[in-house]
């Protein structure tokens, strides 16, 4: 049975193939197999796509599932499209209409046209997408015609099971234990995930690439920055494998030396998160937070959550803002006498004195970058700044 779907892009391409003007006779079209990109706004997307030849079972409770509704929830960051593989479909027919943005799509046989990849991906979207607003975020889709005759290889070749990550490996060979050591009297003790399709909403990577940002055996002034706990995660993960192959859980291992501290630096990240808004009020009396770049309020009757002790907010700050002025505490980080770091002053009275402060550089930053958080995330004279502000603070008060 065929069905038809219409709906708006954002933009659309045809890949030519390569072998079609090769070849010294000339065929229509349809004697070779198509290739298309559109972008499309996810409010846009068709809910009803076929979905009897992805053949995989899409399971929304799992890690994957939730990183991915995390992502699409995350409009202060929109680069869904870039961060997400988006969906993969197989079809008879694809037509554009370029005066009206308009794309068909024909399902001739739905035994071999339908959804082929990014199955988890579409769920998500028609789960979350009333959340968003249009124009907040947007998704790949690769449509793909006369691929009926390798269908089979086609869709076995495209759903083969991702490559066991550097994370999981490490998780197998238990080197995450000091982690979970500092963690196992904190109530989001059980929201870690240490491997890929674990249980969980809060990646080690993401308590990794914090640990990262005091790493003073790295960056040990104001001079180097930790700015790849930001933007390369993967990274982080690489130096922290490195470190523990090289050292072990010994005191010569530097992310090993934040066992005592450990937990406060994730204390200390939920405290920035949801105070933001305080500290913005503190500088901009008449000011709205919700209005500035980056920022996402939550929508009637819902609130967001901090990202480790589920503190309820109004208001999503980007991670942009967030790493950076976290990252400036490493200024109080000095070394014990048994080679562990310890803070030189209470971390949480330095952020209420200088909490305005810091934010204020930040977002006056961020708008000297033309409003953009992931900019200011990235830029080092913004981490400097912020930390030099902590440091003279701890001069002072020395």
């Amino acid at each position: 049975m065929s069905t038809e779907l219409n709906f708006k892009v954002e933009s659309f391409r045809k890949i030519p193939n390569p072998f079609q003007n090769k070849d010294l006779v000339k065929k229509p079209d349809e004697f070779y197999p198509q290739m298309y990109f559109a972008i499309c706004d996810v409010k846009d997307l068709p809910d009803n796509i076929p979905m009897a030849t992805n053949p995989r079972e899409q399971k929304m409770g799992t890690s994957v599932a939730k990183k991915i509704m995390e992502s699409l929830l995350k409009t202060s960051e929109p680069d869904f499209y870039l961060l997400n593989r988006g969906l993969v479909i197989s079809a008879k027919d694809v037509h554009y209409d370029n005066n009206s943005g308009m794309l068909k799509v024909v399902f001739q046989d739905l035994d071999v046209h339908g959804n082929i990849d990014g199955g988890h991906t579409y769920k998500a979207i028609l789960k979350k997408r009333e959340q968003i607003d249009y124009g907040q975020q947007f998704v790949k889709i690769e449509l793909l015609t006369g691929v009926e005759d390798i269908f089979q290889s086609l869709a076995a070749a495209r759903n083969t099971s991702t490559q066991v990550q550097d994370k999981s490996i490490a998780e197998l060979e238990n080197r995450f234990k000091f982690i979970k050591d500092a963690i196992r009297n904190e109530t989001f003790k059980d929201n870690v995930y240490f491997r890929e399709n674990d249980k969980g909403d809060i990646d080690v990577a993401d308590i990794i690439s914090i640990l990262t940002l005091f790493n003073i055996s790295k960056y040990p002034d104001q001079n180097s920055f930790p700015i790849v706990s930001y933007n390369g995660k993967k990274k982080c993960i690489d130096y922290y494998i490195d470190d523990h192959k090289k050292y072990g859980e010994t005191v010569k291992n530097p992310y090993y030396r934040l066992k005592n501290i450990m937990t406060d630096l994730f204390k200390l990240y939920d405290m920035i998160e949801t105070k933001m808004v305080d500290y913005y009020k503190q500088k901009y009396t008449s000011g709205r937070y919700g209005s500035v770049k980056g920022v996402t309020s939550a929508k009637k009757d819902t609130k967001f959550k901090s990202k480790f002790y589920k503190k309820e907010m109004d208001y999503q700050t980007p991670t942009g803002f967030l790493y950076p002025i976290l990252g400036s505490f490493r200024a109080l980080i000095v070394q014990d006498d048994n080679g562990y770091y310890k803070w030189a002053a209470n971390p949480f009275d330095f952020l209420d004195r200088l909490g305005s402060e810091l934010v204020e550089t930040t977002i006056e930053r961020s708008r000297t970058l033309g409003n953009s958080p992931q900019a200011v995330g990235k830029d080092s004279g913004n981490w400097k700044t912020l930390y030099i502000t902590v440091e003279l603070e701890l001069r002072r008060s020395l």
